[in-house]
Parts: C-alpha cells; sequence; structure tokens
C-alpha cells in the first residue's frame, strides 16, 4: 500500500511539479515530505531547504534507532497550483510531516489543516501561531533588509554624489512580510545613514519573469536609484542584468549573490535556511518540535548575517564603506542593536 500511495501521488502531482524524488517510507520510520514552492535549480534556498532537512535525516538515521526518509517535491512557479499540490500531499497520507518555506504558506497550510487536521507542517519563513499541527520559524527580517539599506545606502552616497538620494526594491510580488517588515526595514537602514533617502518600491507580479525584471529595474535607475534590491526569484536575474548595463549596483537578499555578477553585486544580507531546516527537522525527528508555537530568530541568533569576507565583495566595496557595514553587523550580531 506503501508503494501504491507514493505512486498515486506522483501521478496527481505530474502537472504541478516539474521533479520529484519519490522515496518509499519505512514501515517502522518516519517520512518527512519537502514541498518546494518553485523549482530547485537556481534557487539557493530552497536547496538549503532540502539540505538541512536531509542533514537531519541523515543524523538521525545514523543514530540506529529509526529511520527517516525525505522526498523532496517541486511545486513549480505557478503559485495558483501550491495549495492543490500540498493537499495532494496530504490526502496521500503518505507523510508524517511536511517541511516547506515561503511567506503565502501559512494561509495555504491553514487552508489544507481544515480538509486534513491530523497533517502536521514544519514551515520556516512564515508566521502562523496557535494551530496544533503547525510550528513555524520566521527569520527577523527587518534586521535582513536594515543591513541591505545600510549598505545601498552607503554606497549610493560614495557613487552617486550630489545625485537623488534613492535606492531602488524590486519585489515578485506584495505579501504582508514584505509591505510590513522588508520595504520599511530596507528604508530604515538606508536612513540610518542619511534621513533624506527614499525608496523606489516596484512590483514583478511573479518570481520569474526576469524581462519585466529588467525594464522594472532600468525604471528605477532612470529614476535616480544607483542601488537596487531584487527580491524576485528568478525575476531578479532581470534586474542584476539591468543594473550591469547601466553601471548601477545590486544588493543581494537570502544568500551570497557575489558571484552573479562580481562588481555588480556589492552586499549580501542571508539568511540560514539550512541551518533552521536542520535543527527544526532534527527536533521533529526527536519528539521535541513544539507544534502550536511560531519562533522568530535574527542575526545573534545565527540565522540572519551579512557576508563580508567574500572576495568579490571586498573587492567591489572600499574599505571605508566595509567599515562602516562591518560596525553595523557586529552591533547586530552581539545584539547591541536589537531590531524587533
Amino acid at each position: 500500500m506503501k508503494y501504491f500511495g507514493v505512486f498515486f501521488l506522483a501521478m496527481a502531482l505530474l502537472t504541478g511539479c516539474k521533479k520529484a524524488e519519490q522515496v518509499k517510507p519505512s514501515e517502522s520510520g518516519v517520512s518527512i515530505a519537502v514541498f518546494i514552492p518553485g523549482v530547485m535549480a537556481g534557487s539557493a534556498i530552497y536547496e538549503m531547504l532540502a539540505e538541512g532537512t536531509r542533514k537531519a535525516a541523515d543524523e538521525f538515521n545514523a543514530s540506529g534507532k529509526r529511520t527517516a526518509e525525505v522526498t523532496v517535491i517541486e511545486g513549480g512557479v505557478n503559485q495558483a497550483e501550491w495549495e492543490t499540490s500540498i493537499t495532494t500531499l496530504a490526502a496521500s497520507q503518505s507523510y508524517d510531516l511536511i517541511v516547506t518555506s515561503n511567506p503565502s504558506m501559512p494561509v495555504i497550510v491553514s487552508s489544507v489543516l481544515q480538509k486534513f487536521p491530523n497533517q502536521k507542517f514544519l514551515l520556516l519563513d512564515g508566521e502562523l501561531a496557535g494551530n496544533p499541527g503547525v510550528y513555524t520559524f520566521r527569520y527577523n527580517q527587518r534586521e535582513q533588509a536594515y543591513m541591505a539599506g545600510y549598505i545601498a545606502a552607503l554606497v549610493s552616497l560614495e557613487n552617486n554624489q550630489g545625485g537623488a538620494k534613492t535606492i531602488g526594491l524590486l519585489a515578485a510580488q506584495e505579501y504582508p512580510v514584505m509591505n510590513n517588515i522588508i520595504l520599511p526595514g530596507y528604508l530604515e537602514g538606508a536612513r540610518a545613514v542619511d534621513p533624506a533617502f527614499n525608496a523606489d518600491f516596484r512590483v514583478v507580479g511573479n518570481w520569474f519573469d526576469a524581462a519585466k525584471g529588467a525594464e522594472l529595474a532600468a525604471g528605477m535607475i532612470r529614476s535616480g536609484a544607483t542601488v537596487l534590491l531584487p527580491i524576485a526569484g528568478g525575476a531578479g536575474q532581470g534586474a542584476v542584468q539591468a543594473a550591469f548595463e547601466a553601471g548601477a549596483k545590486v544588493v543581494w537578499f537570502d544568500t551570497n549573490g557575489y558571484a552573479i555578477r562580481p562588481g555588480t553585486i556589492i552586499g549580501s544580507a542571508i539568511l540560514r535556511q539550512d541551518k533552521a531546516a536542520y535543527e527544526k527537522t532534527m527536533l521533529y525527528l526527536k519528539g521535541e518540535l513544539p507544534f502550536g508555537k511560531a519562533e522568530v530568530a535574527g542575526t545573534a541568533d545565527g540565522f540572519i548575517d551579512f557576508v563580508e569576507d567574500d572576495p568579490l565583495y571586498i573587492a567591489a566595496v572600499s574599505q571605508t564603506i566595509r567599515d562602516k557595514q562591518a560596525q553595523l553587523v557586529s552591533r547586530l550580531r552581539s545584539g547591541e542593536l536589537k531590531l524587533d
């Protein structure tokens, strides 16, 4: 019956998933599905999600107590299909735990749990408190955005002396965390450098349209923004290309992006999704994950950081700016500066 359930799941997800690595759960073990809301290729944040979950399973299996099997399923770039795909996963009753990561997931999972209340979920990069079937772990993206805005303003002032005090933020979509935390935090960081800074905020409408990303980024640059922060998935690649062609700069978000376009990427404000996926999956496997709880962690906890030791960063940014950015990051790491 287990094989039949996995076969049925693969067939049901065929139209909505780009790839599924199907593993038969052990009769006496734990089965975990990692749902990727998008595709793994080219998405380091989702690669880290799968990597951290698998690492926890491997270490758990090495203890010899039980076996934990991990199945990775890609949901594709059409967000409208994600709820159907997760519903199918829950309906299969093949997985003890579904692990996923995206700010939109709390709403989707809440809907799925109305039909399948016994399914357990581990959600990263989202928040949903009080549901006994869900544990959520959200990153302090105010700190992350603040670091990005700070370096953006420093570089903008150095490269655009006498010009408009404007930084750009290109988002794939509008959602509560973007509108209420990331955008204000980004501007807050810039204004810590100079209160006169403003943010040019534009929205692609999806996570994959690189041509539209390039078009919007070029418009921001024409309007005076010389440093951009794209949070737009594949559409962000278009923004990087537009910045490169115009001589503008880019701050990268979530992962180390310096190698994407050396010299154009001048900052990387990262989150440690691999660390979170590993630690929280291991807690689940030990029976210690506090379902119903929503937790937040940031720079002082080791889940948010700024990459300042990459040779490409050192080559692209002046010593003066690196020193100022290092002072800010040090205050966040030590807990001296707290941004709730």
